[in-house]
C-alpha cells in the first residue's frame, strides 16, 4: 500500500479490527518512510449492481449518490455524517445480499424510506415527498397521518 503522503510502498500495520458491522476490515496503517499513520479498508468483492430505473433503463449503483441523497434529507437536522454512512452500508449491504447484479429502483427507494423513517422523522417526510413526488398537501398529509398517531 503507498502512503498518501510520500507515496513509498513501504508500510506497516498497527491496528486490524472489524468494521462496517464485519463485512469489512478497518487497517491502522504507519509509513516506514516518513512516519505518517493512514487508514485503509478491506472489502470483500462483489459484483457491481446495476439499478433498473422505472423506464427500464440502467444506471450502475452509486454509493455516492445515495449517500448525497441522504445528506440532503438529514440537512440541518441532529444526524452524523458517521450515522449517514453507516446507513448507507446497511442499505447497500441489503441489497448484496437480496440481489445479485440488478436491483429495482424502487427496492432501493423503499429501504432509504424505511432507514430514515427509523433515523429521523422529518428527514424520512422530506425525502418521502420527493421520492413519493407528492402532487398536493393532501398526499403529504396522508403520509405523516400514520406518523402522527404513533
Amino acid at each position: 500500500m503507498k502512503c498518501p503522503n510520500c507515496k513509498k510502498d513501504n508500510d506497516e500495520v498497527v491496528d486490524s479490527r472489524a468494521a462496517d458491522g464485519g463485512y469489512a476490515i478497518r487497517r491502522r496503517r504507519k509509513c516506514l518512510a516518513c512516519g505518517r499513520r493512514y487508514t485503509t479498508y478491506e472489502k470483500r468483492d462483489e459484483l457491481p449492481l446495476r439499478v433498473v430505473k422505472k423506464d427500464g433503463s440502467y444506471q450502475p449503483f452509486d454509493r455516492r449518490k445515495l449517500f448525497s441523497g441522504l445528506l440532503k434529507a438529514c440537512e440541518k437536522r441532529p444526524v452524523s455524517t458517521d450515522k449517514i454512512e453507516e446507513v448507507v452500508a446497511s442499505i447497500e449491504r441489503a441489497l448484496h445480499d437480496k440481489y445479485d447484479r440488478e436491483v429495482p429502483s424502487k427496492q432501493v427507494g423503499e429501504l432509504v424510506m424505511k432507514e430514515l423513517k427509523k433515523l429521523d422523522q422529518v428527514a424520512y417526510v422530506r425525502f418521502a415527498s420527493v421520492y413519493r413526488e407528492f402532487k398536493d398537501l393532501s398526499e403529504f398529509m396522508d403520509e405523516l397521518k400514520p406518523m402522527l398517531k404513533k
